[in-house]
């Protein structure tokens, strides 16, 4: 069985935000609620030059998804091609994925009182098409769709 993931190439990210910004406008994400997060940290200065390290948080859509455990209500499910959904109809907002994810990748809508993650664009996947964070819109192109 095949399985897809992202893959960040962070240190070739340079922080412009660009994958958080097309996330957010492909999956309509609630305020606040971010599904990828590039985080900063810096500036450090290494063999005498400053700059800064970006790391991609983001779901890793993990082989034994945590979340899916903790998750009484069912709500979230695998994929047979390895994609990790929450259906936000059937979260009850008890928040237990998000203490169970050890990648801090759950987030959790205030407004609407449900939690929140990166859906891989699984409707633009079913299309044929690339998430929206790896679709040319990274411009380092340092995210990539990738089997596994």
């Amino acid at each position: 069985m095949t399985t897809l993931a992202l893959k960040v190439e962070e240190e070739k990210c340079w922080g412009c935000k660009a994958c958080e910004v097309a996330c957010k406008q492909e999956n309509r994400a609630p305020d606040g609620a971010r599904l990828i997060r590039i985080l900063e940290d810096g500036p450090r200065q290494v063999e005498g030059r400053w700059h800064f390290v970006f790391t991609a948080n983001r779901c890793r859509h993990c082989a034994e998804p945590a979340c899916v455990d903790a998750c009484a209500p069912g709500a979230i499910a695998k994929r047979e091609d390895g994609v990790v959904l929450l259906d936000r109809e059937f979260c009850v907002g008890c928040r237990a994925c998000i203490e169970a994810c050890p990648f801090d990748a759950v987030a959790f809508d205030e407004g609407a009182g449900v939690a929140a993650k990166c859906n891989l664009c699984h409707h633009r996947l079913d299309r044929g098409l690339l998430p929206a964070c790896a679709d040319n819109v990274c411009l380092a192109h340092c995210i990539h769709l990738v089997e596994g």
